[in-house]
């Protein structure tokens, strides 16, 4: 991909989450809406058309990792708190953030994971698991090498220890399997269709009306690759 690309030729050594989840769309994997702005009116304008209540989040390459950096503002409610988060972000003095995240939130709270690993032997391996804050705790990931078929995918749904939180739950839908698979398929597909792609990261996943989004995301590049 010519993203993927300019990223490899300007020496990146990941894509920011706004890029990683545009790589990820072109795959059929669903995200959530959101623009980047780089000053208050941009904020204002896109927070118009995207609607409250939103996410702010701070972005680029150098920000990868946003909430240990406490750069993850959710459920802003108005133009006012859109304004006073981000004047705190960009006047913080610890971290510089030049470009910014608005992003629809999403709210629910079944969080699932899903991913990518190069593995040297096998080549692209397809993660999928319980996510959000408790994905490192439960450890509970299952692993298929790529190219993933609709069985694969599905099966992959059947084999983590929590699959009941894959159905109808405290009056909401059951998952949308069948748009879990897509996913999941997708997410091979890119693997192998992108050498420079070392990891992907989709954590967390929240569910819409039962459908699979991806919320957050990371692209790790191989500049080797």
């Amino acid at each position: 991909m010519d993203l993927i690309q300019q990223a490899l030729d300007r020496g990146a050594k990941n894509l920011s989450e706004y890029e990683s989840k545009m790589v990820l769309s072109a795959y059929g994997i669903p995200v959530t809406r959101e623009k980047t702005v780089s000053s208050e009116a941009e904020a204002a304008a896109a927070a118009a058309e995207i609607g409250y209540p939103l996410v702010l989040k701070g972005s680029g390459e150098a920000v990868s990792h946003k909430t240990e950096l406490d750069l993850v503002a959710l459920n802003i409610r108005d133009e006012q708190g859109l304004m006073e988060t981000y004047q705190g972000f960009k006047n913080r003095k610890d971290v510089v953030v030049e470009e910014f995240l608005i992003q629809q939130m999403i709210t629910g709270n079944r969080e699932l994971m899903a991913g990518l690993k190069r593995d040297a032997q096998f080549g692209p391996c397809v993660m999928f698991g319980i996510g959000g804050v408790l994905a490192e705790i439960l450890d509970d990931v299952t692993i298929r090498v790529a190219p993933l078929s609709e069985f694969d995918a599905q099966d992959m749904m059947g084999d983590i220890r929590a699959k009941k939180i894959l159905d109808a739950f405290r009056g909401k839908p059951a998952v949308d399997r069948d748009a879990l698979a897509t996913l999941l398929m997708g997410l091979g597909k890119l693997g192998l269709e992108n050498e420079a792609v070392a990891e992907v990261d989709i954590n967390p996943i929240k569910l819409v009306n039962g459908k699979p989004v991806a919320v957050d995301a990371l692209v790790v590049l191989d500049q080797k690759g």
